[in-house]
């Protein structure tokens, strides 16, 4: 059975329902390899290699193989296919009979007429139903696989933990903004193995620096700190980037950080990208970002494992 495209033109790579019935089709012939079926059904919905070759958050997998594998563990849960061997599957005498009234499009609320695929979808108690029903969206009008879902959910997570983090660091006094900085550069890996390589220099002041790393025990490699913690709108201007050069001059330093819980007007950043010395602009939502991901000024709270089966164990 050819694949009808047509549904897939205003789409990029098409959500996982929307695949169900192409994998489905695709093991009309015979026994099918998962890994074939994903370049059969690239090349006939006709995905540009940029498309093909987009890749989940974890790096992992692709995103259109991810969603072509997610549609056969549905079909499959349904009872329309099974698996044969080690990434092989084929169609049930269910699925034939599925295929044989045409279907135009197979989702989950088609699969939800199988009573094997309701014991999948729905748990068996209320509470545990309503747990569900709070995390995740009903199966039928869920686009996202699983994967997505549980990665948007990660997502929004963080989005508002960098928002609290960044309102935090605009209430800390001045020089806690400093040494954080300090120690979220030190814990990025600057300064290397150099005991004490980083120091914020606050009000004892360096000049108008308000921090320095050494990236060598001499400290002949210095990276200059300038941070300032403004409030959501007082942005930086292009002053507060030549006075932070003329410092690093005075310095002989070759570059330099600039920081901000703010942002930088478009002339501070053209500034910064056309004067003679390297200048680094970070602002609040870069700032908010790193500390995420450098566990600084948070830690992780719970970790969630993701577990698939063994197919070493089962052969």
């Amino acid at each position: 059975m050819t694949v009808n495209t047509s549904y897939f033109l205003k789409m990029a790579i098409p959500d996982y329902q929307s695949l169900m019935l192409p994998v489905l089709s695709a093991s009309l012939n015979g026994e099918r390899r998962i890994g074939e079926v994903v370049e059969s059904l690239a090349e006939q919905l006709g995905l540009m290699p940029e498309e093909r070759a987009q890749l989940l958050p974890s790096g992992n997998q692709t995103i259109f193989a991810n969603r072509v594998h997610w549609a056969k563990t549905y079909l499959s849960k349904a009872g329309l296919i099974e698996g044969t061997r080690r990434g092989y599957f084929k169609i049930t005498p269910r699925g034939q009979q599925v295929m044989a009234a045409k279907p135009t499009r197979i989702d989950n609320n088609f699969l939800s007429q199988f009573d094997e695929f309701k014991k999948f979808s729905r748990p068996s108690t209320q509470d545990s139903l309503d747990e569900q029903r709070a995390a995740v969206p009903e199966l039928e009008t869920q686009t996202q696989t699983p994967d997505e879902t549980m990665r948007a959910a990660h997502r929004q997570i963080d989005a508002s933990l960098a928002q609290e983090l960044l309102d935090r660091i605009r209430r800390a006094p001045p020089d806690f903004f400093e040494r954080l900085i300090v120690n979220l550069l030190l814990s990025m890996g600057f300064g290397g193995s150099v005991a004490d390589a980083g120091r914020a220099l606050g009000r004892s002041g360096d000049d108008g620096v308000d921090g320095v790393i050494d990236q060598d025990a001499l400290g002949l490699d210095r990276i200059y700190i300038q941070a300032k913690r403004y409030a959501l709108g007082n942005n930086i201007g292009s002053g507060a980037i030549r006075d932070f050069f003329g410092r690093l001059d005075r310095h002989k330093a070759t570059k330099g950080l600039f920081v901000t819980t703010s942002g930088f007007s478009p002339s501070a950043i053209e500034t910064a990208q056309f004067l003679s010395k390297r200048i680094v602009l970070i602002d609040g939502e870069q700032i908010s970002k790193l500390v995420i991901r450098h566990n600084v000024g948070c830690r992780v709270e719970d970790t969630l494992q993701i577990k698939k089966i063994d197919e070493d164990f089962f052969e």
